[in-house]
């Protein structure tokens, strides 16, 4: 991010004039590429010139800003910004007041929520969070872990990190609090998770005077409706096969779907076209399974937005 802190909100976002546009927070850092991927998929493109942290969208009623996930909040309580996406972590962390339009389940490498554990080295005595009393802590979310401690009644110096939290443990601290997906990292650098003391997911925010203007409000869930159908459909295919009228009962009982495939009947007397939506992971035992049954002329094609 920039060294200085953005500039007030008319200022920041450009002179805006009297035109209608809403100031919107895009996470720089980790989860920058994964969420200019979700937009592009809902509809919205945006371009990032190197060095610069004000990306250039196809939307001439959005301003948007890249800022890291953890100052997001903050920002957007205080109205520098109308709407902007962060983790729940954060949110909490800051204490922010804001209004939460959508849970985006999403993070950097997968679909699903990231966790923050307390982390220490693979040949620790430590056994348990009750091990961490009068111990030294290295973290970024150093508030959500002190009020953990403190609910398990534990006193220890927790410190923040500035980065690079893995290789402090354990020259400099006893254990870490740290944000894992996988644990792989935390694997390859011989420690051992103890904990989760929290799991949190992306969320679309807004400031709560955006959220009462009837016009940013209409925006806010516009888009939100749209990036929730690109998420939804992340992970969907569909499915369209012909099939005939013997076989379509046998066929059908095969088909998971939202709420049951659509059916129509072909020119050809007798014989019907079917399509579904389902999940991509099954495609690779299930169109065997169909063709079996008797389905032909298979097609499987990918969905960029399902809306429910």
């Amino acid at each position: 991010m920039p060294k200085n802190a953005p500039k007030p909100a008319a200022e920041a976002a450009g002179p805006a004039g009297d035109k209608k546009v809403l100031r919107l927070g895009l996470p720089a850092g980790s989860l920058q590429e994964a969420t200019l991927d979700l937009f592009a998929k809902a509809g919205w493109n945006f371009s990032v010139e190197k060095r610069s942290y004000y990306p250039r969208g196809d939307d001439k009623e959005i301003e948007s800003i890249l800022i890291r996930a953890q100052e997001m909040s903050r920002y957007v309580e205080q109205g520098t910004l109308d709407a902007g996406l962060t983790g729940m972590d954060w949110i909490m962390e800051n204490g922010s007041d804001v209004q939460v339009v959508a849970d985006l389940v999403y993070s950097k490498q997968k679909r699903s929520p990231v966790r923050w554990v307390i982390a220490v080295p693979e040949a620790s005595d430590i056994r348990s969070v009750k091990d961490l009393q009068g111990k030294r802590i290295a973290t970024e979310l150093v508030k959500g872990t002190e009020r953990y401690l403190a609910k398990h009644g534990v006193k220890a110096a927790v410190e923040f990190s500035w980065g690079a939290t893995e290789v402090k443990c354990p020259r400099l601290v006893d254990a870490i609090v740290d944000v894992t997906e996988t644990g792989s990292s935390l694997r390859a650098n011989k420690l051992r998770i103890l904990e989760t003391i929290v799991e949190s997911h992306t969320q679309f925010i807004a400031n709560k005077a955006a959220w009462a203007d009837p016009w940013k409000r209409e925006k806010i869930e516009r888009l939100a409706l749209m990036l929730g159908g690109a998420l939804a459909a992340k992970e969907k295919v569909g499915l369209k096969l012909n099939v005939a009228e013997k076989d379509l009962e046998t066929v059908v009982k095969l088909l998971p779907s939202l709420k049951g495939p659509t059916i129509s009947p072909l020119h050809s007397k007798g014989w019907f076209a079917v399509e579904t939506i389902i999940d991509e992971a099954v495609v690779r035992k299930l169109i065997p399974d169909l063709k079996a049954a008797g389905a032909e002329g298979i097609i499987e094609y990918p969905l960029n937005k399902l809306i429910p």
